[in-house]
């Protein structure tokens, strides 16, 4: 059976990650408190700014600023968008 976690995302009971996504206590809290779906649509969103703004991940201040556009994500606030990019009409 898998697990549920309250999505902090969807606020929702939804299905949990199988193990924390990194190490530490943050990588903890995300286990705990976040689902597989908004994990993987954080995976997509993530990789969109990451290509789109040429970004290097051996720069300390993209990871800062990935981690902090991730709390965003989670929390429902106001999200970095890519220039000229329009979301798919579902």
């Amino acid at each position: 059976m898998s697990r549920t976690v309250m999505c902090r995302k969807y606020q929702t009971e939804l299905e949990g990650l199988d193990k924390p996504p990194y190490p530490g206590p943050k990588g903890q809290e995300i286990f705990e408190t976040v689902s597989k779906k908004a994990w993987q649509a954080w995976l997509d969103h993530q990789t969109m700014i990451i290509n789109e703004k040429h970004m290097s991940l051996m720069d300390p201040a993209t990871r800062t600023f990935l981690q902090e556009e991730m709390e965003k994500f989670m929390d429902g606030g106001e999200l970095t968008q890519v220039e000229g990019y329009v979301p798919p009409k579902n």
